[in-house]
């Protein structure tokens, strides 16, 4: 860990990565909530991934009065390929990814960067809670809620326990390491997995930590992609064929596993929306791939009953489990997850209980922990945050204007 070493706009500690396509309607909300940081070092990167509406006007129009939010335009090429072109971008030690309808509440990078530089150099990536908000930013009870922590591969392979992607914090030298987002899925029209790939390739060469506090409005409907299911199984699937390839040794019913998991999770999303159909359907998927474990879930009978009792019973229980309180980009505090408790409670249970027996099951898998050459397509980015750039900043800066502005901004230390 290095010295105190301030950071201006011009040279940012964290880059904020944002891919937005067609994100006219929530582009405002996700930048408000970032420019309200109670920690300022940071630089917003906005790639607008070729949208025909209204993204670039907005972002354009806020740009103007703050000058730490940049866009960047390429043609329609993906949500890997617009973060890669971020990543590329940032002058930053730490990345941090946004999607376009997210938010992040007031203390969330300063919670997530004081967690990572307070971990060695093993540790690449930390993670906050999520709790989900519909288009008017109140709480769904929906959340995501993990203390999952160390090496973690082969949990995070049964489960994307991080939620999404807009949660995590990640060090620059990571993605030297393990090359960036892949874009080779939507090749095969398998968009979707992109950050859980990323996050499993991290998983390989470093530890993870968590801040296991609700810093993450993660936006839930009904047209985004974590919607489209077909897509995002096709992308799971992509992702699993290329880690068994890696790990052959790993048993299969992990793979399994991971399989009926998500497809359970695309039952209850079609629950949610009333959908019985398709909460049926991905059902018989989840025991279709998995003939054990869905029949040892609660969630898999009251899904079953549910979507056969018929709308009356189904519309009664979603009522219930809706928040009247809009979160909007205040903190999420205890008495607006107060209903929530026991529902948190169970999962880091059942999480931390998953964790324990597949870190003890079969034979330690021989995970690449030894640094490995940078995909090519990386190089470009990577002077930015070699020693020298270091040294550049002992130099030339010995206090930031940011600072002045922003009490509540500790110069960084670097990492």
């Amino acid at each position: 860990m290095m010295a105190n070493l301030p950071s201006t706009a011009a040279h940012p500690f964290v880059s904020i990565i944002i891919p937005a396509y067609n994100a006219e309607i929530f582009i405002e909300k996700t930048l408000n909530s970032i420019l309200m940081q109670t920690y300022c070092y940071f630089e917003v990167l906005i790639v607008d991934d070729g949208s025909q509406d209204r993204t670039s006007e907005i972002v354009d129009r806020i740009a103007e009065t703050d000058s730490r939010v940049i866009l960047i335009k390429q043609k329609n090429s993906g949500v890997a390929a617009a973060r890669n072109l971020a990543i590329q971008a940032a002058k930053g030690e730490l990345i941090a990814p946004i999607d376009a309808d997210d938010i992040w509440y007031p203390n969330y990078l300063e919670k997530q960067v004081c967690c990572l530089q307070s971990c060695s150099d093993a540790v690449g990536l930390v993670y906050a809670w999520s709790i989900d908000i519909d288009e008017q930013e109140q709480l769904t009870g929906g959340l995501h809620a993990a203390q999952i922590q160390g090496n973690v591969y082969q949990t995070l392979l049964c489960h994307n326990f991080l939620g999404n992607a807009s949660a995590t914090v990640i060090r620059k030298t990571c993605f030297e390491t393990v090359g960036g987002y892949c874009g080779d899925m939507r090749a095969q029209n398998a968009q979707g997995c992109e950050d859980w790939d990323l996050y499993l390739r991290v998983a390989e060469k470093y530890e993870f930590r968590v801040v296991p506090e609700f810093l993450v409005g993660y936006r839930k409907i009904q047209q985004s992609m974590s919607c489209n299911y077909d897509c995002m199984a096709r992308s799971h699937s992509f992702m699993l064929q290329s880690n068994r390839e890696k790990y052959p040794e790993i048993p299969a019913f992990l793979y399994h596993l991971s399989s009926s998991s998500f497809y359970l999770y695309f039952a209850h999303q079609s629950h949610v929306w009333g959908d019985d159909r398709t909460t049926q359907f991905w059902l018989s998927q989840a025991i279709k791939v998995d003939k054990i474990t869905p029949f040892l879930r609660l969630s898999f009978y009251q899904l079953f009953l549910k979507s056969f009792v018929g709308q009356m019973l189904a519309s009664r229980l979603s009522t219930s489990k809706k928040s009247p309180i809009s979160t909007q980009t205040k903190e999420v505090n205890s008495p607006l997850i107060e209903d929530l408790r026991l529902k948190i409670f169970i999962k880091v249970l059942v999480g931390n209980l998953l964790h324990t027996v597949l870190s003890r099951i079969g034979k330690p898998i021989n995970l690449q922990r030894s640094p490995t050459p940078m995909p090519e397509c990386m190089s470009e980015c990577m002077p930015e945050c070699m020693p020298e750039r270091r040294s550049e900043y002992r130099s030339k800066f010995s206090k930031s204007p940011a600072a002045d502005t922003h009490p509540n901004c500790p110069p960084p230390n670097h990492v």
